[in-house]
């Protein structure tokens, strides 16, 4: 995987919006935070247009996707907000100018088109907190913190104490991933990457129990779930049931879908929807170990 230069004080961060609209003031917190640690920071004009649910039109918003994509003085891209719509803009996107200057791409959710694209074609990226979650709280702030680390190339200390393993002690190896309805949504598609030898991070938010059943099994049929290094699932938040129980909590339902395998599977990673949302270096390195 090519690693983009980390940050440096006084580099410039572009934030746009890819998917969900938001307003200027509500990325002025976040945008005041970055400057607060010493980088400037730029509002794309997707910022503050609507069209719909939308920030803007689809050419509105891959207009200013490609210009911060392209531009050699911004060092990292971070998404407001997810919601929906990034997958509407993938197929047009060019690459070349970044590939001439790679950088940093950060968000979730929704998000997880770009990062599987990236990581389909060999670049790292940061699974990470948006500026629409930025407040004051506790967890919040640390999972802020960990972001800039992470754009800074500065190690993160997770706190595992909520880590269940399901099978095995320890995992090592990249990991990838991201949201599973978004990457359920790119099978057959070539911005979704290969996901054998590698560990596959998922995470999820409102999703009925049979819908994540639906996506787990789809997944398995399609052979993505077979010769992984290591499964580790973070927030299944939120989740849904009928008034006939599917009979399966969300934990149980994707385990249920690797059952066949052996490599090791473990919930409660602190990433995802969730006031916990530590940032995560797709296309990294990653080790874990079972504690006492």
């Amino acid at each position: 995987m090519i690693i983009p230069p980390y940050l440096q004080p006084g580099d410039l961060v572009a934030i746009v919006a890819t998917a969900r609209k938001i307003t200027p003031d509500e990325c002025a917190p976040a945008a005041s935070w970055l400057q607060s640690k010493g980088l400037r920071v730029r509002l794309g004009s997707s910022i503050g247009l609507a069209d719909r649910q939308f920030a803007g039109t689809d050419a509105e918003r891959l207009a200013d996707l490609q210009q911060q994509l392209d531009d050699a003085e911004v060092r990292a891209v971070w998404c407001a907000r997810g919601g929906y719509g990034t997958v509407r803009l993938i197929d047009e996107l060019c690459w070349k100018g970044f590939d001439a200057a790679p950088k940093w791409l950060c968000g979730f959710s929704d998000i997880t088109v770009l990062h599987a694209a990236l990581q389909a074609r060999g670049y790292a990226s940061i699974h990470s907190a948006m500026p629409v979650n930025f407040k004051e709280e506790a967890d919040i702030q640390l999972s802020f913190d960990s972001l800039l680390h992470a754009l800074q190339g500065k190690p993160i200390q997770y706190s595992l104490q909520y880590l269940h393993w399901a099978r095995g002690a320890q995992l090592e190896g990249t990991i990838l991933g991201g949201n599973l309805s978004v990457l359920y949504s790119l099978l057959g598609s070539d911005t979704l990457p290969d996901f054998r030898g590698k560990i596959l991070f998922l995470e999820d938010l409102d999703e009925y129990l049979y819908h994540l059943d639906r996506m787990m099994q789809a997944l398995r049929r399609a052979g993505k779930l077979e010769g992984l290094a290591g499964l580790v699932v973070g927030g299944l938040t939120q989740m849904n049931d009928n008034a006939i129980g599917f009979g399966r909590t969300a934990e149980e339902i994707v385990f249920e879908a690797v059952s066949r395998y052996d490599y090791p599977v473990l919930f409660g990673f602190p990433a995802g929807h969730q006031p916990l949302n530590m940032a995560l270096g797709m296309g990294m390195s990653l080790a874990l170990q079972k504690t006492r």
